[in-house]
């Protein structure tokens, strides 16, 4: 009997799809905390080794703010009678620089997005942790 060549298009089809999915998300559980970070993932450890992740979660980390700010303070009175403490406001027009530090973001406990992936010389399995993740619901 001879092959349906429909068929034979379709399974090679069907597993071009299969091979370029984008990998899925889990969920793992920190053990212990960067630098020598371990999570629980799919009943096995992960390594610091077989894991990449995303910056901002180290502890650390910092990331800087700039702007101009164009606004006035609300009036305020001073109190004593005198003309020069009357009620009155001040103008702002500054441009400002904040930084932001983050520490002890993860810890052990914590939960994590994870999302499987090839190392960069597709020789093993590697993960990155995307984000810390909490329940809504508290369970």
């Amino acid at each position: 009997m001879k092959n349906n060549p429909y068929t034979e298009l379709l399974s090679i089809m069907d597993n071009v799809a299969i091979n370029n999915q984008s990998p899925s998300v889990a969920i793992g559980q920190i053990i212990a905390a960067p630098p020598e970070i371990k999570v629980s993932y799919n009943g096995i450890t992960l390594q610091k080794e077989e894991i990449w992740i995303s910056e901002y979660l180290l502890v650390g980390y910092f990331r800087t703010a700039r702007g101009h700010i164009v606004s006035e303070t609300q009036n305020a009175a001073g109190g004593s009678g005198e003309a020069e403490y009357a009620s009155h406001k001040h103008g702002i027009n500054n441009d400002y620089t904040e930084t932001f530090i983050f520490t002890d973001t993860l810890k052990p406990g914590d939960y994590v997005s994870i999302m499987p992936i090839q190392s960069t010389d597709g020789s093993n399995q590697q993960y990155i942790i995307v984000d810390k993740i909490v329940r809504l619901d508290g369970k």
